[in-house]
Formats: structure tokens, sequence, C-alpha cells
């Protein structure tokens, strides 16, 4: 596979089998604990994360590592199964399994060399154009090692090397700040709907623990005209028109995307008008891993219905839904009771008949309105906020591939 990219005369561009060692990782038994102990990191994906690496949550007895494939220090880890492309380099000798192929460098190739270059673009394309074209992608060793890669003399790779790391430093501090200004955000965020179900954003002066005069608890089916979910066996209806199918994945940071859910034909026969979604209706996911995601569904909407895993609650009294979507985003409230009525390992649940039981912190309406007022001006900014943040953190992920693509082309230094 040719490479398109211009590089200085007395470069070199070579496959990886050339000039390197490439391995696949192997697994020891699992029905023989004595392989597993902690003489020696076992590497799975998750660990290869683009950084390097001289530790993993699980280790090989010495008896393991006889039986696995052992790196040498920096040689470079390649995710090729999957999640094809994620990088390691390792700073201690480790063992790692079948879903990683890895890369040990000649005495000629500096192994740092190889690790940044295994991050930049034009090395994932090949990755990405070698992968079998199957459900799950997989990039076999023989195949790997047909990667081409730019190699210049040893002096200048060491060079390179060093001037990606200045550059990448200063890009990692700035993108860390960026991270921690989201989380602190995340906290702020939470914090606003803490106050708000105190009382403390509409009044003032209110003791610890006190209600404000006219609030009360509830039972969520008292105000509730009835909650359902979807048809289970809508799926055969699955088209490219029709009405609007609204599936866990189309409720994002508390949000309904209706232009992005599938689309189902339904018979005239088929009766669906009890999971019919309006505007004044409040969804929530009752399965998978973000069981309890939150959307109001605040605007006018074409012909749209449920599925099976989420949840359609409609209330007797639909000016009170805004405000029990904020509360249902609430750490310490809504959200926090949702989360201790999920029930189920590994596919979470959450039934409509604890949906009906959870409890509500009701108010009047005056003070729903000038609670979801305080929300939304305050909530507004911190959107903003979050949306500049996420467009920096793209930004300097796309200077740090403008970087590696100047290294690996002999313009960075």
């Amino acid at each position: 596979m040719n490479l398109n990219i211009q590089i200085p005369e007395h470069w070199q561009i070579k496959r990886l089998i050339d000039v390197c060692k490439c391995v696949t990782g192997t697994t020891p038994s699992k029905n023989d604990s004595s392989n597993y102990g902690s003489y020696l990191p076992f590497v799975k994906p998750p660990q290869v994360v683009d950084t390097p690496i001289n530790y993993a949550p699980e280790m090989l007895s010495d008896k393991g590592a006889n039986k696995a494939r052992i790196l040498p220090v920096d040689s470079v880890l390649v995710t090729c199964i999957g999640n094809l492309g994620r990088t390691a380099i390792n700073k201690v000798p480790v063992a790692f399994n079948q879903q990683i192929n890895a890369i040990i460098p000649s005495m000629n190739i500096d192994g740092r060399f190889l690790f940044y270059q295994a991050q930049s673009n034009e090395f994932r394309k090949q990755l990405e154009n070698l992968s079998s074209a199957t459900t799950v992608a997989i990039v076999n060793k023989g195949k790997f090692e047909t990667i081409n890669i730019v190699l210049p003399p040893l002096p200048e790779q060491l060079a390179i090397v060093s001037k990606i790391e200045e550059l990448l430093s200063d890009l990692e501090n700035g993108k860390q700040q960026l991270l921690l200004a989201q989380q602190q955000l995340k906290i702020y965020r939470q914090s606003l709907l803490k106050w708000a179900f105190e009382g403390k954003l509409t009044n003032k002066g209110l003791n610890v623990g006190e209600l404000p005069k006219g609030w009360e608890w509830v039972k969520n089916k008292d105000l509730l005209k009835y909650v359902t979910s979807g048809s289970r066996d809508w799926k055969q209806y699955y088209s490219t028109k029709g009405s609007h199918f609204v599936r866990t994945q189309d409720i994002n940071s508390n949000k309904l995307e209706i232009a992005n859910s599938a689309f189902v034909d339904l018979p005239e026969k088929v009766e669906g008008k009890r999971s019919l979604i309006e505007e004044g209706d409040i969804l929530m996911t009752i399965t998978g891993a973000n069981v309890g995601k939150v959307a109001v569904v605040d605007f006018s909407i074409k012909e749209a219905y449920v599925s099976q895993s989420v949840a359609l609650l409609k209330y007797h009294d639909k000016r009170i839904t805004k405000y029990l979507w904020y509360f249902f985003q609430a750490q310490g409230y809504g959200k926090s009771f949702i989360e201790k009525l999920v029930y189920g390992v590994g596919r979470p649940v959450l039934s409509l008949e604890n949906m009906r039981e959870v409890d509500v912190l009701i108010c009047p309406i005056e003070d729903q309105k000038q609670i979801i007022d305080e929300l939304e001006s305050k909530l507004t900014v911190c959107d903003k906020i979050e949306e500049t943040i996420s467009q920096s953190l793209l930004q300097a992920e796309s200077l740090r591939q403008s970087i590696l693509k100047k290294a690996f082309e002999g313009k960075l230094v």
C-alpha cells in the first residue's frame, strides 16, 4: 500500500515486515488460575489508549509468563480487533492478548518514533483499509505487517521525537485544563439543580432541610395520567419513512434528538396510540447502560412512538413536565431516586411500576416557573461554555494530528 505523502529524498518508505518484527498476543488459559499472579503485566485493549504503559490491572504469574508472548521495552502495541488503531508503548516488559498486534523495532529504529507514527492519520487509514469486511473489524498479523512507515536515519528520528514530545506536552497541558473545566462545569450544573430543589434558588434564608411553603413530596403516580413503553415487535416495521421511532440512543445529554431517530411504517391495524409521543410528554430510557436518561418533549412533534426500551410518561397537567424534567436530572433528587430503583446485572432495567412509585417534590406552578427561568438562564450559559470547550478539544486533536503529519513528512525539524 503506497503512502500518498512527500518526504525528504534521503528518507525511506518501508513495510513493517521489512524493518521490524510483528507479533500477535496470546492469552494463557483462564482455566488454570496458576497462570495468573503478580509477576508480569498482562495488557488488554482497555489499557491501550495512545499513552505509555507500565502497568496492567491483570498480572501473569511466572508460569503464565512462560506461556505468553513478552515484549521488550519500547515496543509498540496496536489494537487490531474491534476498535482499531489505539496504541501504547511499554516502558516495562509486558505480555498482551490476541486482540493486539505489537511492533518490536530493530536496532536502527526508535520505538517512540514508531509509537507516534502509529497514531498518525496515515497509519490509521492503512489499518482501516486492511480490516476485514466483517461485523467486527479485524486486521491479522499478515496484513498488519504490510503497513508502510516512513523511515529517516536514527538521529533524525530522535530529533523528531524530541520535538513531537515538546509540542504535545504543551498541547496535553492545555487539553487537561479543558477537561478539568468540563468536569467543573458538570459539578456546577448539579449544584444548580440541587439548589433549585432545596428551594434556595427561589427562596432566600431557608433553614437546612426546610421546605418552602406550598412544597410537598408526592408519589409520581399521583401526577401521572399513565406511563408506558413501546411495542416489542415493531422492529419488523423499520422503514426509511413513516413515523419516528424513538430508541435509547435518540436521547442524548437529556434531550430528544428526533432527527436521528429510526422510522416505522406501521400497518393501519397496529394499535399504538397509547405509546404516541406528544408535546408535553417526558421520555426516559429504561434499559441498558445509560438507563435513566430523560428528555422532555417541549416542541411540536410529528407522529412518533417510543420503543420498548423507552418509557413514555404522560402527566395530567403538562405545565409541570419541564419542572419534572429538571427534577429527574438532579443528583440527590429524581436522578438518584431513579438510580436506586434500577435492577439487573449486565443490562440494567427500570420497571414502569417503580417509576410510578418514585417520590417527586412538587411545588406551586409559580414557583416552578421561577425555578425553570432561573435554571434556563444559568444552564444556557453552561451550554455555551460546554460548546466552546468541546470545540477547543476538537481543535486540540486536529492540532495534534497536524503536528504528527508534519513530523512524518519531514517538516517538523
